[in-house]
């Protein structure tokens, strides 16, 4: 194989707001943490064990601004993406390193009746993708037999 391929498939609850950052010409960048969890039991105590990662999501321009109206805290929504990794200094003039999704399609997850906000409007199971092509190669399969694509 002499192709690459750079892509990430997350499903985790939102840990806090959509933060928005608007640049001159009408371009914007979205932010929130996302939540994945790994439940597993231990051997040694025959405990259920919960680990949960952090991933920081980036969205952009449309996406982020549809991000930002429908999805609150604790949101549960799938994210397809990239990963990047940025370098900077900090203060003491070390190099670090932080990696972020760079968010290409989403579905949310989370219904009306869910969503704990209440107030918050949420399309119930909306898909909204930046890439209207595969709409239909994302969405659920019913197993209703008259239902069929052929």
């Amino acid at each position: 194989m002499s192709g690459t391929l750079n892509k990430v498939m997350l499903i985790g609850h939102l840990g806090d707001e959509v933060k928005m950052h608007y640049f001159d010409g009408g371009n914007c960048i979205g932010r929130f943490p996302l939540a994945t969890n790994e439940t597993y039991m231990s051997k040694q105590t025959n405990e259920r064990v919960t680990n949960t990662e952090w991933h920081n999501i980036v969205v952009r321009n449309k996406a982020a601004e549809i991000c930002e109206k429908y999805l609150a805290k604790g949101d549960k929504v799938y994210i397809e993406g990239r990963l990047k990794t940025k370098k900077w200094q900090d203060d003491k003039g070390m190099d670090r390193y932080s990696t972020e999704i760079q968010c290409t399609e989403f579905t949310f997850l989370t219904t009306k009746n869910e969503s704990q906000a209440g107030s918050t409007p949420s399309p119930n199971s909306q898909q909204t993708t930046q890439k209207p092509s595969s709409d239909t190669a994302a969405q659920p399969a019913t197993d209703d037999p008259d239902d069929l694509p052929f």
